[in-house]
């Protein structure tokens, strides 16, 4: 099933909620939530405080992406905020499978988040402790850039590695993503479209989430 995830990165801070009950109106399946902390990624965004904050404003799934060096120290604060799932980089993580399920253990959907350069290679021995993967196919750190075309070959790597196991695994993809090229992404073999700029950008949000269905 293909799922689209508006990354509030772009939404307009200082009417957060209204921005979020437009997603939901929109027909967004989940919000995409983009921490970062200024140390893993040279930017700095939100945390727990805020995803409580907009948790009240829809009954959307939240898929919380952290983008820094210590999330074992933030996972409780962040579900007891309201996170459906937790996505972090396994770049940052010595013990990534124990991360990973301890995630799961504390009932909510775990996922790692791969950058553009880290091979799949590490995913060889946690695939069992994984809902989803989030292949990043920008650098991380800020919204508005474009796409890296050759993150196609690589989702398509990943896809086949899953299907080769019969592993039922979500692929998200982050960066980039827009009416134009969401079809070549899907058809790579990605399920969970992340996308920001190309949303808020627009001024009609619901238009671009439409067309970006209609590219299926």
């Amino acid at each position: 099933m293909i799922k689209i995830a508006p990354s509030i990165l772009s939404a307009d801070f200082s009417r957060l909620g209204e921005e979020i009950e437009m997603l939901d109106r929109s027909g967004a399946d989940m919000i995409h939530i983009d921490v970062m902390d200024g140390h893993y990624v040279p930017n700095l965004t939100i945390g727990p405080l805020v995803v409580k904050s907009i948790r009240k404003y829809t009954d959307l799934p939240f898929d919380v992406h952290l983008m820094m060096d210590n999330p074992m120290e933030y996972l409780d604060d962040f579900i007891a905020a309201g996170a459906d799932s937790i996505t972090v980089h396994a770049e940052v993580l010595h013990h990534l499978q124990g991360c990973l399920a301890t995630i799961r253990k504390k009932g909510v959907r775990a996922a790692v988040a791969l950058n553009p350069s880290t091979s799949l290679s590490v995913l060889d021995y946690v695939l069992d402790d994984l809902d989803m993967v989030l292949l990043m196919t920008v650098n991380p750190g800020f919204g508005g850039q474009a796409f890296i075309p050759q993150m196609l070959s690589k989702i398509k790597s990943l896809r086949d590695k899953a299907n080769s196991i019969g592993k039922q695994l979500d692929i998200q993809v982050d960066g980039g993503i827009n009416s134009e090229n969401v079809k070549a992404v899907i058809e790579a073999g990605a399920n969970v479209i992340v996308s920001g700029s190309s949303i808020f950008s627009s001024g009609e949000p619901a238009l671009v989430i439409k067309n970006m269905r209609s590219n299926l």
